[in-house]
C-alpha cells in the first residue's frame, strides 16, 4: 500500500476502534461489531455486511448501517449484493471443473475453442497526446491458463489509460483486444475471465447462468445467488450508490439510473448478485477443499492448484487507475503477489492478519473476500459503493479481518 493511503486507511481504521452504539454480541465477537458499527457511526461507510467462516460452518456474521443512502432502509445479513468481479472466482471454479473431466488442458489455445480469439492485434505503439496507434498481430498463443491468470494481454479501460483513450479508426472494430502485450509476458486486471467465461459456455453447450445453476449454485446451496434477480427479492438488494462528484471523491449518494434486475447476457467477469451467507458457502468449499456438507464441486487436488502460484517469475503489480470509478490498486504488495488459477495469492504474512498463501479477490462495488487455508478461515465482507478500493472501505476490511483472527485466536 503506498505511503499516503496506507496513512489514510490507518487514520480511518484508528477511528474505527472508537465506536458508538451499544454491543449486542458476545465479548468474543465484540470486536468485529465494534469495528463495522464504529465506521457506520463515524461516516465512513454507508453500510456492510460481513461473515466469517471456518472448515465447520459460520463463526461470525453481523449487518450494519443503511442499504440504501436515499430511503434509509436498513441493512440486513440477508442483504443481496451486487458483487461484479467476485463472480470471477465462480466462474474459474466452473472451467476447472471441466479441466478436471478432460475436457480442455490449461496450456490449451483458447483458438482452439474459440476462434475468433486467434492472432489478436497488440499495441506496437500508443501515442497519448494524439491516439495515433499502430497494431500487429499476436505472435504468441494465448492459453487457457493465461485467461485464467489475467496473463492474456486484456485489459480494463480503468486498468489501463490506453485501453480508456483507445478509439479505432472508421472500419476497424475489436470485439476482443486490442492486446496491451503478448500473452503470458505479464500480468494486467482486465477481461480475461469473461473469456473464461465462454469458453464454459462453448465447451459445455449451456449458458453461463445455467451451468452455474446445475454445477456450483445449486450442489452449494446458494439460493441467493444469480445473474438475473426474481422480481421477489427485489427489495433485499441493496441500492447501488457511490461517492458524488467528478472524480467520485464526495459524499456517498444513489446512482441515478439504479441497475437492472436482470442480465440479459451474462458474463464470466461479473454481473452475480449474492448475500454473505452464500458467498461464504462457496468460500467455506474451497477451504474445505471442493466439498461442502457431504457434496463435492471440485476435486481437492485441483483446489490446491488453484491456490498455487500460476504465473511463474511473472509478478502482481498494483495497478495505478485510469478512471474515477476505482482508486489505485494499493492492496496488492506491488510487484510480490502472485495469482493461482483465479485468485490473487498473498506473498507476505501480515502480523494479525491472513497467512502467506491466502487467496483473495473483490468486487469493484466493494465486496471483498479472503480464503487462509493455513489458518482454516475465510472471511466474506460486502458494501456497494464506488469507486473501488476506496480508502474508508479498504479500512473497514482491514479492521473486519483484523477482528476476524483475533476472534480465532480467542476461540482456539
Amino acid at each position: 500500500m503506498k505511503r499516503s493511503t496506507l496513512a489514510i486507511a490507518l487514520g480511518i481504521a484508528s477511528s474505527i476502534a472508537v465506536f458508538i452504539g451499544n454491543a449486542s454480541a458476545q465479548p468474543s465477537t465484540a470486536r468485529i461489531d465494534d469495528a463495522l458499527r464504529g465506521a457506520v457511526e463515524h461516516g465512513d461507510v454507508p453500510g456492510v455486511v460481513a461473515l466469517v467462516t471456518d472448515r465447520k460452518g459460520v463463526i461470525y456474521r453481523g449487518a450494519f448501517g443503511v442499504a440504501d443512502v436515499a430511503s434509509k432502509k436498513p441493512m440486513a445479513v440477508d442483504s443481496m449484493f451486487r458483487i461484479a468481479s467476485m463472480t470471477k472466482a465462480i466462474t474459474s471454479v466452473a472451467l476447472m471443473q471441466l479441466v478436471e473431466q478432460g475436457k480442455l488442458g490449461l496450456e490449451d489455445p483458447v483458438d482452439k475453442y474459440l476462434p475468433e480469439m486467434r492472432k489478436l492485434p497488440v499495441f506496437e505503439s500508443f501515442d497519448a497526446s494524439t491516439g495515433e496507434y499502430r497494431l500487429r498481430p499476436s505472435t504468441k498463443p494465448m492459453t487457457v491458463r493465461h485467461v485464467l491468470t489475467h496473463t492474456s494481454g486484456l485489459g480494463y479501460p480503468f486498468t489501463s489509460a490506453i485501453l480508456r483513450d483507445f478509439k479505432p479508426r472508421p472500419g476497424e472494430a475489436y470485439a476482443d483486444g486490442p492486446l496491451l502485450f503478448e500473452p503470458g509476458e505479464r500480468w494486467h486486471y482486465g477481461t480475461s475471465t469473461d473469456i473464461v467465461g465462454r469458453l464454459v459456455e462453448k465447451i459445455s453447450g449451456e449458458n453461463l447462468e445455467a451451468y452455474f445453476l446445475r454445477h456450483i449454485l445449486t450442489p452449494l446451496k446458494m439460493t441467493d445467488t444469480s445473474y438475473n434477480i426474481p422480481q421477489a427479492k427485489a427489495s433485499r438488494v441493496v441500492a447501488a450508490q457511490q461517492r458524488d462528484g467528478e472524480r467520485m471523491d464526495g459524499k456517498i449518494v444513489p446512482q441515478s439510473p439504479q441497475p437492472a434486475l436482470t442480465v440479459p447476457m451474462p458474463i464470466g467477469g461479473g454481473g452475480l448478485t449474492s448475500t454473505a451467507d452464500d458467498y461464504g458457502r462457496f468460500v467455506r468449499m474451497l477451504l474445505d477443499g471442493g466439498e461442502l456438507d457431504g457434496v463435492r464441486v471440485l476435486e481437492s487436488g485441483t483446489v490446491t492448484l488453484m491456490g498455487q502460484n500460476a504465473i511463474g517469475n511473472v509478478s502482481v503489480p498494483a495497478l495505478k487507475t485510469a478512471l474515477p470509478r476505482s482508486a489505485d490498486f494499493t492492496f496488492i504488495a506491488d510487484g510480490r503477489d502472485k495469482w493461482g488459477l483465479g485468485f490473487l495469492i498473498t506473498v507476505d504474512h501480515v502480523p494479525g492478519k491472513r497467512s502467506a498463501g491466502s487467496l483473495s479477490w473483490g468486487g469493484i462495488n466493494n465486496t471483498y473476500y479472503w480464503i487462509d487455508p493455513g489458518r482454516g478461515i475465510a472471511g466474506v465482507i460486502m458494501m456497494q459503493y464506488l469507486p473501488f478500493a476506496d480508502a474508508e472501505a479498504l479500512a473497514v476490511y482491514d479492521a473486519f479481518e483484523r477482528g476476524a483472527y483475533q476472534l480465532v485466536t480467542a476461540e482456539r
